[in-house]
């Protein structure tokens, strides 16, 4: 339902709206976007002075911005086995550091943009609520609402007892990229961890990455994971998985650190230190009480499958909300608690998430994983397609790939896809479809991929567990 936009000009340093999204990144500024076009008058606060959040300011954007540069940098230095040599790139920091600055600029002026043009009032500055209806903008006005969404996303984690000091920093600091050190330690083997890894590497720094599993990429499973793993085995300093970080102390010639594992890696010094230890959701840094709503422990706010916190008129989005915290999911929660606002039906109904380690080679899964699958005893059957066996995969030289499916052995219908190799984070997506759309493998298996492409390995792999694939021989075909 259409309804009049009712905002009035700050008077006295109050605003009144119909609508306050409090956080303006891609969950805030989509769930902002969507409820001004339904109609709803909108007022944004955001603490950063431009919208996009963490992901396009010191996140997502930035990361694969580098990325992009550290793969050019990766492809052109393997030339040299195709019989295309190049002299060792001359790489100019400070211009890199500027392209990557001057692409989050032009993003953050396409939201401003954006928000202008669907007449959303946007507020820079800390907002804390002052009760049910009051937000309190530091430096600025009062923003008294009938309703709220919280899009407040999370931070950093910060291991306890280590030192401030610059060369330790956390994933924004690593993407400032101030300057390349000789040594980088990587505290974490998780995505981000990994992402950063594979930019700095490809600069030309010894990394070491410390995993405290026993294993990169926890949760993914370990098929998914050994390309990657033995990809950068050969190019990073060391991997040191089950292994914890003692100590750190930052002296005058560098962080020197202390591990505990099953490899005797000995006292070591980094010229810096990368913690990528995980994120906290920042429920409890917006004064939630106030306005009576519920903020567990650590720091996460409850919803129901309408995006709804235990204050009816509140709603809450993204990181704060739970896991996986993914830039995509807070999106589609924006627009959820968007329409909910707008007094339309709407609920959080998503079957998966997809998720990507946008590394080298990517890792991408959707749905399901066997880890999962194994650890909650749910019954599953699965087929694979190596790359190896794909032209299109050999063509570029990256046969290491892998594509996975796991089926359900009643009803057929695909539960989840793995992949590991070039562009997994792109392919990804039509797995994504083929679960929420109900597919069996025999769906895909029938549909027509475009040759040669990688997209075609989903297609074999379905046709693997149809017993239909002519591009293997697979004994004990089922036929």
């Amino acid at each position: 339902m259409q309804t009049e936009k009712k905002d009035r000009p700050p008077t006295g340093g109050s605003i009144d709206t119909e609508l306050l999204v409090l956080g303006g990144g891609p969950g805030g500024y989509t769930a902002a976007f969507r409820a001004a076009d339904l109609g709803l008058s909108v007022t944004l606060v955001e603490d950063r002075p431009g919208l996009g959040g963490v992901c396009l300011n010191v996140g997502c954007i930035p990361s694969k911005a580098l990325l992009h540069a550290a793969r050019a940098l990766e492809e052109t230095r393997g030339l040299h086995e195709l019989g295309i040599e190049f002299g060792e790139p001359r790489i100019r920091l400070d211009k890199l550091r500027q392209w990557k600055e001057a692409l989050v600029a032009k993003l953050n002026g396409g939201l401003a943009g954006l928000a202008r043009r669907r007449k959303v009032r946007v507020v820079h500055g800390r907002g804390q609520f002052a009760g049910p209806n009051t937000l309190e903008v530091a430096g600025g006005p009062s923003v008294h609402f009938r309703q709220a969404i919280i899009a407040v996303g999370s931070h950093p984690v910060r291991l306890p007892d280590w030192p401030e000091d610059p060369r330790i920093m956390d994933s924004s600091g690593a993407l400032a990229l101030a300057d390349v050190p000789r040594r980088l330690l990587v505290v974490g083997g998780g995505i981000i961890g990994m992402e950063l890894a594979t930019v700095y590497a490809a600069l030309g720094v010894r990394v070491t990455v410390v995993e405290l599993t026993d294993g990169l990429l926890p949760g993914c499973d370990r098929d998914l994971v050994q390309p990657l793993a033995q990809r950068v085995a050969g190019r990073y300093e060391a991997i040191l998985t089950g292994t914890r970080v003692v100590s750190a102390s930052a002296r005058e010639d560098g962080v020197h650190v202390v591990f505990s594992g099953p490899q005797d890696a000995g006292p070591q010094v980094y010229d810096a230190v990368l913690v990528a230890a995980g994120r906290r959701p920042n429920g409890a840094r917006i004064g939630a009480d106030r306005a009576g709503v519920h903020v567990d422990e650590r720091g996460f706010i409850p919803v129901d499958e309408r995006q709804r916190t235990n204050v009816s008129h509140i709603l809450a989005i993204g990181d704060v909300v739970g896991e996986p915290m993914l830039a995509h999911k807070a999106a589609y929660e924006g627009k959820v608690a968007a329409e909910i606002a707008a007094g339309k039906k709407a609920a959080n109904d998503a079957k998966v998430i997809p998720a990507v380690a946008y590394t080298d080679p990517e890792v991408a899964w959707v749905g399901l994983t066997e880890t999962a699958a194994r650890l909650n005893g749910v019954a599953f059957e699965s087929a694979s397609f190596p790359w190896a066996a794909s032209g299109r995969a050999l063509s570029l030289g990256r046969g290491e790939g892998l594509t996975k499916i796991l089926v359900d052995p009643q009803t057929r219908a695909l539960l989840g896809v793995g992949m590991v190799g070039p562009q997994a984070g792109d392919l990804i997506a039509e797995a994504a479809l083929a679960i929420e759309m109900g597919a069996e493998p025999g769906d895909i298996a029938l549909t027509i991929h475009p040759h040669p492409t990688l997209s075609e390995t989903l297609a074999f792999a379905a046709e693997a567990y149809e017993g239909t694939l002519t591009e293997l021989f697979l004994s004990g075909k089922k036929s």
